[in-house]
Parts: structure tokens; sequence; C-alpha cells
């Protein structure tokens, strides 16, 4: 199948380029290359690359026609909780504005065909649950984000289910929980500037990349060892998820009133801020010294997800999440990325560090 994929030159969307390819999808990317690496695109991926804001209309349509699309997996997208609140228009011109110009080029297609609209599976997110009202997280909760970014992506998910309902498009949206780790082989990973996920900050300050200790934004929670717990998943069992739920919606009568299926993808199991710096203590071999600050508003102390439906529907379950891989695999690739180095040898056992949460899945 030629799949269309919006920020694949992103941290998700290459992996899932790299699903695609290995489940025998013909995948062609579309990237600003804002955020995304063309080097990952066009040298490790060999995909097929087209540069370009996905508000380009003319752009978009040409893609889909000349292309022959047959199905699009929509990654693009600003995700930095922080910039959204400094400058929301940003956001909501780009996550918001952008994907409706994506719905309607895909259903001017879909009526230059005379076919059904082509499935669609959105990269959502947790963030649009705002502070949950219970835990685990299942895919029925309130959702009610507290920032612009969250707002963006409820707002998406709105707008697909309006497009589902008014002209039958076929869509799947996945809400990630933490996204993490790095493709085993070490040549994808996740490459952000600024960087502003855990992992990465843990191995690029453990890797002297970042000058001082690691700030630790509260440790006063009410958690086992006072810091926030956050389901991590790694970014290749992401990726698989995607591929899966393409094949599901696929497999959907075309034409009729589409239930859009949602999905949370997450482990259901929280680590904490200190457990992941002593895993990659652990995995590296080195220590990295911490420093504690206030809590940064609006961070919910726990968020796990309550994955029983996805593994029930789509048969999907996370292969490779443990904590321990998800770190090694990150690690393995900033050492390439970034020339980060060990004092020694990387440790490939699991780190003796104190648990927080229970394992559901």
């Amino acid at each position: 199948m030629r799949v269309l994929v919006t920020g694949g030159g992103g941290y998700v969307g290459s992996h899932t380029v790299r699903a695609l390819q290995n489940a025998g999808h013909d995948p062609i990317v579309l990237d600003n290359l804002v955020h995304g690496h063309r080097d990952l695109v066009e040298q490790v991926l060999q995909a097929p690359l087209v540069v370009a804001q996905l508000g380009d209309r003319q752009t978009l349509q040409t893609i889909l026609t000349q292309q022959h699309v047959e199905a699009v997996l929509h990654f693009a997208a600003y995700t930095t909780v922080g910039e959204s609140v400094a400058d929301p228009a940003s956001y909501y011109r780009n996550n918001l504005g952008d994907t409706m110009v994506l719905l309607e080029a895909m259903l001017q297609e879909a009526q230059h065909r005379h076919t059904p609209p082509m499935p669609l599976v959105f990269s959502s997110t947790c963030a649009t649950y705002g502070h949950p009202e219970q835990m685990p997280i299942t895919e029925d909760c309130a959702q009610q984000p507290i920032n612009p970014y969250g707002r963006s992506k409820w707002m998406v998910e709105m707008l697909i289910r309006d497009y589902a309902n008014a002209y039958g498009l076929p869509a799947v949206i996945l809400r990630y929980f933490n996204a993490a780790g790095a493709d085993p082989t070490g040549d994808l990973g996740e490459d952000h500037t600024p960087e502003s996920h855990l992992i990465p900050r843990v191995l690029y300050t453990i890797g002297s990349k970042r000058p001082g200790p690691l700030t630790i934004y509260g440790d006063d929670y009410p958690t086992p060892d006072g810091t926030c717990l956050r389901d991590y998943i790694h970014v290749t069992d992401l990726a698989h998820a995607h591929v899966l739920a393409l094949e599901a919606i696929c497999r959907q009568a075309p034409g009729q009133r589409q239930e859009v299926l949602t999905y949370n993808l997450g482990t259901g199991q929280g680590h904490s801020v200190r457990e992941v710096i002593a895993t990659a203590e652990a995995v590296t071999g080195r220590s990295l010294p911490v420093s504690v600050t206030s809590r940064r508003h609006g961070d919910p102390p726990v968020l796990v997800a309550a994955t029983d439906k996805v593994k029930r529907e789509l048969g999907w379950s996370p292969r490779l999440s443990r904590i321990t891989t998800m770190v090694r695999h990150a690690w393995i690739w900033h050492q390439r990325r970034h020339g980060c180095r060990t004092t020694g040898p990387i440790h490939h056992g699991g780190p003796t560090v104190p648990t927080s949460g229970s394992r559901t899945s």
C-alpha cells in the first residue's frame, strides 16, 4: 500500500516509516524539516521525501494524485507544551489549520477518483486528558486539555470525528503516552533541539553534552520516591501499533458512516524520574548529579495508560518497553548520533533500582 507519512522525518514518524517498510508497504514522507531530519529519511530509511509545509495545498494535492496515495499516517505537528503556551498561534495554525487542509485534500482526491476517502491514522497524545479523573487512563476518560498543545490535538480529534460522521472518513486516533528509546539497530532515534524529554536529557547530561546537574522538578509528589510517574513506551512498539491500526481501518467497509477507532498506547506501568535516572546510571556505568527545584505548573503526579482496548481489538502489546531496554537503545543511538561515550562498556542487564508502580502489561 502506498502510504503518505506526514512528519515522517520526526521521531515517531521515522520509526513508523521503517515499520511500514518492514510490513511490505510503500511510504512517502512529507516533512517541512523544522523538526524532522533529511538524513534519516533519505540515507537511513531511503524513502522518498517531499520537503513542504503540510498546509501547502497544491503540493499536497499533487502528492496524493501523482503518487497514487492509498492511506495517510499523520504525525506532522508541533509538540512542546511550553512553546505552545508562549506561542499558541503557531500551534493552532500548524496542528489544527494544516490538518484541516490535509483532510480537505483527502476528500477532494476521493471525489477525483470517485472512491470513498482514503484511511487516516492520526498521532494524538495523552495531553488531551489534562488532569485525568482516574488512573489508569481509559480511552473514554474525559478530555480536558490544559495547554494549547493538548487543545490543538483534541480539536483535531473532534475534526476527524466530524469528517468521519459527515463524509465517511475511515480513521484511527492513537493517543501516545511517553515515547522513548530508539530503533534497536541504533540508526534511528530521538533528536530534538531543544530537547525537552526526560530520557534524552538524562543521556545528554550523562554524556557530558550539557554542563551541570540534571534538574528534577519536584520531589514531593504523592509517589513512592516523590517524583512524577510516567508511562514510557518504546518508539518501535509505537510504530508497530500504527501499522496494525492502518491495517485494521482498511478492513472497515468503505463508503459508510465510520466509527473512529481510538486507542491509548502505553504499557500500563509508571516509572519515576528517579527510576529513569538510576536506570541510565546502571546502563551507562556513569553517575549523574541532580538538583531538585520546585514543581512545574500543571505536572500531574501520575500518568499511566489503560491498554486493554488496544490489546483486545488490535492484538497489539509492547515487546521492547521495559525501562532498561528503552534507555539502553536510546544510549546506543545517542552515542552514534552525538558522540556520547561511556567510561566503560554498556551494561545490558537490568539495573538494581526501586520499582514504582505495578506492571499490568
